[in-house]
């Protein structure tokens, strides 16, 4: 069916008034100076870490390949954490967007994958220069991924970095791998996967449980905007998945005596990993390792 003069005279008043407002809102100012071209890598430089897909949680590579942004850390109290784009503009809190409550989220783990502590640095002194408190439990180079979203882009990215730490001496902490099943703070919690053997380069289902040692409800409080946070180190902590729940179906209703929270993960190959759980039991921040075995 054709349209009339009329409705095609319509049809156009409203495609350019569309294109108008859309021309209207790119010359709106977003607050930062960087663009989209400053979080792009040299091709001829080898191969460049992907933007990250929330809907499609993977296991980031991030030591491997080459970040848009580079990311240096010096120790002390506070320590200090600097970002700057691979052409050495710095990344100020206007050029990152608040994601999960924080613009800058601080992942880091020690050799032994024992001590996994989650920070949130402040901006203070220098343009790309941020600062946060950390209080290692072990002795090592610990290694720091950092996670965040440039406002350019709005996708997630990363960076790493190493941090010699002294803390109790390695020798005295066990090198025990963690199972499936811990006990803290008067908490059962487990973790278990679907299929029950994960396989590489396979979609994962993690399904995370919680319950009170009294049979009491759980008293569950969201950390950074999530009701918890799961995130995957592999052994040579060569990178990490950040993983938050799975929305639950319409009209379904959670076990206040027994929460059960699933995520969604794919990890490209073989290997052992830790999976450390983050949660807010009643205003206390609780972490809990699990130990998962991923099959060729």
């Amino acid at each position: 069916m054709s349209l009339a003069p009329t409705q095609w005279r319509q049809v156009a008043l409203i495609t350019a008034g569309a294109a108008a407002v859309f021309a209207a809102l790119r010359l709106l100012p977003t607050g930062s100076d960087l663009s989209h071209m400053d979080f792009r890598t040299d091709p001829k430089s080898g191969q460049a870490i992907e933007f990250c897909d929330p809907a499609n949680p993977q296991f980031i590579p991030v030591v491997a390949v080459r970040s848009p942004v580079t990311m240096s850390v010096t120790p002390g109290a506070p320590a200090i954490v600097r970002l700057r784009t691979a052409n050495g503009k710095p990344l100020r809190p206007e050029d990152l967007l608040v994601t999960h409550t924080e613009r800058l989220h601080l992942l880091i783990i020690d050799p032994t994958l024992r001590d996994y502590q989650h920070v949130h640095p402040q901006p203070a002194g220098p343009p790309g220069e941020w600062r946060f408190d950390f209080a290692p439990r072990l002795t090592g180079a610990y290694r720091i991924f950092a996670d965040f979203t440039p406002a350019a882009t709005g996708r997630g990215l990363y960076a790493s970095a190493d941090m010699a730490a002294t803390g109790e001496p390695a020798a005295v902490a066990t090198t025990a791998s963690p199972g499936r099943e811990a006990v803290r703070a008067g908490h059962h919690f487990a973790l278990t996967t679907a299929p029950a053997v994960p396989r590489a380069a396979q979609p994962i289902t993690l399904r995370f449980e919680i319950a009170r040692a009294d049979g009491g409800a759980v008293a569950l409080q969201p950390v950074m905007g999530a009701l918890a946070h799961l995130v995957a180190f592999d052994q040579a902590r060569s990178g990490f998945a950040h993983l938050h729940p799975v929305e639950p179906a319409a009209g379904e209703k959670s076990d206040a005596a027994k929460p059960v929270l699933d995520f969604k993960l794919t990890i490209p190959r073989a290997g052992r990993f830790t999976v450390w759980a983050q949660v807010n039991l009643d205003g206390r921040e609780t972490f809990v390792p699990f130990g998962i075995e991923v099959a060729e």
